[in-house]
């Protein structure tokens, strides 16, 4: 029999159609291995498994008390003594003050007395001069309050005819010297006199007083009074 020649479309050989074979069917094992392992109770992806069950939350862990050491007393008594020091300075200082603020508002309320007084002794007019001893009392104590009234009825007529009017302004006054219950005041002053008598020309005055008072209760009132200096600058025509 002659050989056949080959189909020059058909590129495979006897060889090349087992080694594809072959490879077919290795193929077919890899494939059921894998089908096996699957199925073989194979351990599959950890994401895939269940969650176990919730930590549970851990146990608070309690520390033993230790009392403070002997480094945190001391601290705590420096701070203490610390504190108590600086109360204690800051009251010495607060006491001076304290009453150095007193002694000024007493001064000023003597100041205050004696120059409401002079205005209320030395300022009058016709028509209310017979009752100036009565607004004056109150400002004025001991034989003092007498000796006043007695001087202002004296005078109290003969200026009522004459229109006399008395106008005092206190232009400064000044406590000079203080004790528990008494004080020395100077009080100055301008003094303003009319009178048709003298064509209301102005009678013009400057008077000062050093006046001793006393007090009762809570009143600072006048005992003595004694002029100091006394100038007179009434117009000359």
């Amino acid at each position: 029999m002659e050989d056949q020649p080959a189909d020059s479309g058909d590129l495979t050989t006897g060889a090349d159609t087992e080694a594809t074979a072959d490879v077919e069917a290795a193929s077919d094992v890899a494939s059921a291995g894998a089908s096996v392992g699957a199925s073989d109770g194979m351990p599959e992806d950890a994401s895939d498994q269940a969650p176990d069950e919730a930590a549970a939350p851990a146990e608070p862990v309690l520390v033993p008390h230790r009392p403070p050491g002997r480094g945190a007393k001391m601290a705590a008594l420096a701070g203490a003594a610390l504190f108590v020091v600086a109360a204690a300075f800051a009251g010495a200082n607060a006491a001076p003050y304290l009453t150095d603020r007193a002694l000024v508002q007493v001064k000023l309320d003597i100041a205050g007395t004696a120059a409401d007084a002079i205005t209320t002794l030395w300022t009058y007019t016709p028509e209310d001069m017979e009752t100036l001893p009565d607004r004056a009392a109150k400002f004025l104590g001991g034989d003092f309050q007498a000796e006043y009234r007695k001087y202002i009825d004296a005078i109290a007529a003969p200026n009522k005819q004459a229109q006399v009017s008395n106008n005092t302004q206190v232009l400064g006054a000044a406590v000079e010297s203080l004790d528990a219950d008494s004080a020395s005041a100077i009080v100055y002053t301008n003094s303003v006199a009319t009178s048709p008598v003298t064509k209301n020309i102005p009678s013009l005055r400057y008077l000062s007083y050093r006046l001793n008072m006393e007090k009762r209760g809570t009143d600072w009132l006048i005992t003595q009074m004694n002029a100091i200096t006394s100038l007179d600058l009434t117009p000359r025509l």
